[in-house]
């Protein structure tokens, strides 16, 4: 009797499921710790919450564990998948993570600096806790690879292409999860242009043809495109050679562009767009329309890209949640055949469009794609 333990580090979260040993995995339980820092909150999703006090990732985990203890019941778990941000040049499909691998994954630590040094310490953590499980790391790149020539490149001296230096693409397991769920649930669509804003405390939007990226607005690092939580996103790379000059240092720079910019820069007052849409802080406010304006702006690129647009799929924590947001986005798009029923928006519909273009909030699910990649390298996966 065996289960499916997927662990999801984020830069201030560990999600967790616990998943049956089987070809299409039964969810059994799911959660996350989050604010990790000196008050980080465990919470099961139907059951506990609670602050386990100060915590990184590594006691979240030990949290964790002690929660899935009653569900484990005695059942052996038998593989942990991880989310990996980033798989550079080689990773694609989901793979092993042996000692070898995970060198090879230490070695792009500085092109995602804010995530995957927790995701490997959460690995490392992992096969230590369960020496005999199978442990799979599953890609937030592995979705965009293949993109055209233009959408992968910057204009660079080309040897640096060739060593690696090109867009990659992040939030890759949500777009794979929202991507089948429209091949099932809305086949035609599926099969033209989308565009899918996965918003949360990362945030990026992807252009999807027939189910395949070919676009998208985050590139190099998990710091381009949209602005974040506390990540600055675009940035005229002439700003980091003035602050370089005024001398600003490495760790400082990458203190501000990860940690301090975003809706937290902006506003001065929070990173949470929760916060915000409740503060009748001029800052708050600002901080909301730079946000919207630039998703807005890179809907129009999204559109460029696919030549023009059969749906827009909101995803994430406040893409699925934050109707506010929705609405601003999507007013005035009539010229890309977007328009919103705000009643379905409001209360919280799947469907929320009444233009020719469909608008629909689909709940992403990271887990179940790190849960079938573990199942189909189990050696065998067998009923709870």
């Amino acid at each position: 009797m065996s289960v499916i333990l997927t662990l999801n580090a984020g830069s201030s979260s560990l999600k967790f499921a616990v998943y049956s040993a089987v070809a299409e995995p039964d969810l059994l339980q799911t959660g996350q710790v989050e604010n990790l820092g000196p008050v980080a909150r465990l919470e099961i999703k139907g059951g506990e919450t609670r602050e386990i006090g100060p915590a990184d990732h590594a006691v979240a985990l030990t949290a964790i564990l002690q929660a899935v203890e009653p569900v484990l019941d005695g059942r052996v778990v038998a593989g942990v998948g991880h989310r990996i941000v980033h798989g550079g040049k080689s990773f694609g499909d989901p793979v092993a993570l042996t000692n070898a691998t995970l060198a090879q994954l230490d070695a792009l630590v500085p092109l995602a600096p804010l995530h995957q040094p927790n995701n490997l310490a959460v690995v490392r953590a992992a096969r230590t806790i369960f020496p005999d499980a199978v442990q799979i790391g599953c890609f937030d790149t592995a979705f965009h690879r293949g993109h055209p020539f233009v959408n992968d490149a910057f204009a660079l001296p080309r040897h640096l292409y060739d060593q690696g230096v090109r867009r990659y693409g992040f939030h890759g397991l949500s777009y794979d999860y929202v991507s089948g769920v429209l091949a099932r649930d809305w086949p035609k669509l599926a099969q033209g242009r989308v565009a899918i804003c996965h918003l949360g405390n990362g945030a990026s939007m992807c252009a999807v043809a027939n189910g395949h990226s070919i676009g998208s607005t985050m590139g190099f690092s998990a710091l381009d495109g949209l602005p974040m939580g506390t990540r600055c996103g675009q940035l005229d790379p002439g700003v980091l050679l003035y602050l370089m000059d005024q001398g600003m240092a490495r760790a400082q720079i990458e203190q501000m562009l990860y940690r301090d910019s975003g809706l937290r820069g902006l506003s001065g007052i929070s990173h949470d767009m929760r916060t915000l849409l409740a503060s009748d802080d001029p800052r708050a406010a600002q901080a909301i329309d730079y946000y919207v304006f630039r998703i807005r702006r890179e809907l129009g690129a999204m559109a460029a890209i696919l030549g023009g647009l059969d749906g827009v799929v909101f995803t994430g924590g406040i893409g699925e949640n934050a109707a506010p947001i929705r609405t601003r986005v999507i007013e005035g798009m009539a010229f890309l055949g977007l328009a919103l029923n705000p009643a379905a928006n409001e209360t919280g519909a799947i469907e929320i469009g009444s233009g020719p273009a469909q608008v629909l909030v689909i709940r992403t699910d990271e887990e179940r794609v790190i849960a079938r990649a573990v199942a189909a390298a189990l050696p065998s996966a067998t009923a709870t």
